[in-house]
């Protein structure tokens, strides 16, 4: 073999090494084909990774968090907030998704403790707990909930003290007991108590999904820090009103052809 021979076979060698390298690299970064699922097992569980398959309406609860009007009056895009709400709330509605509504509610100040008052203190930027106002009284004005997203009769309300709907609530035994394992969960604010509901839902073992552009926030950096902090542990699922709107639909549409 002469000493170009030698190198051709060089050349055509290392080319056809890198075109190896660049098919994996796009084999390993290609996009999910929609439909295609991602769905894994192991030991006898089905792990969700993808969106789809978190939102089987049979499984799937949609919490709406706090969109009371003494809340929203504090959002500075609580209008825009609001319209995407309902977009989600009228997809989970025609997809058979069981909804949940929270409520904020205060303890008259002869009942409040320690947390209540911290809490309403850093809200309400006053320094002493005899400044403290109890803003959401049962049935004050602002302790209801807007008229755009009024609850429906097959749908619940619970309030709750805390900041995760979690917390003192009857919300855990009610989708345990209905077969949940994942819930969408949209309201205000996002830095307050979406994320500590997100995190708690976690840890009993649900499936958090997280409708960024319906989700308001009262500080914007707090709550950008929020969803980045959410992104970055894994602790759920992150997507906007598009894309679960369309994820609903479609499970909607399957679930009228098994029917037929």
């Amino acid at each position: 073999m002469t000493r170009e021979e030698s190198r051709a076979g060089a050349v055509t060698l290392v080319r056809s090494l890198r075109l190896s390298w660049i098919a994996a690299q796009q084999s390993f970064v290609r996009p999910q084909v929609r439909g295609e699922t991602t769905l894994e097992s192991v030991y006898g569980l089905h792990i969700p990774r993808a969106l789809d398959e978190a939102c089987d309406p049979q499984r799937l609860a949609l919490i709406v968090y706090d969109m009371q009007v003494g809340i929203l009056g504090q959002i500075k895009n609580g209008t825009e907030v609001t319209a995407k709400v309902v977009e989600v709330l009228h997809a989970a509605r025609h997809a058979g998704v069981r909804v949940f509504f929270m409520r904020h509610m205060s303890l008259p100040n002869e009942l409040m403790g320690v947390f209540q008052f911290r809490m309403a203190m850093a809200w309400q930027r006053v320094s002493r707990p005899a400044d403290v106002k109890p803003w959401f009284l049962r049935d004050s004005p602002g302790f209801h909930l807007v008229p755009e997203v009024a609850p429906l009769p097959s749908e619940a309300v619970f309030d709750k003290i805390t900041m995760s709907a979690f917390e003192g609530t009857p919300l855990d035994i009610a989708l345990r007991d209905c077969g949940i394992n994942a819930f969408v969960i949209v309201g205000v604010a996002t830095e307050v108590g979406i994320e500590p509901t997100v995190r708690h839902g976690a840890d009993l073992g649900y499936i958090p999904i997280v409708v960024t552009d319906a989700c308001g926030a009262g500080h914007q950096e707090a709550g950008d820090r929020a969803l980045a902090s959410l992104r970055y542990t894994g602790d759920a699922i992150l997507t906007d009103v598009a894309e679960i709107s369309e994820a609903l639909r479609g499970h909607a549409g399957r679930s009228r052809e098994l029917s037929r």
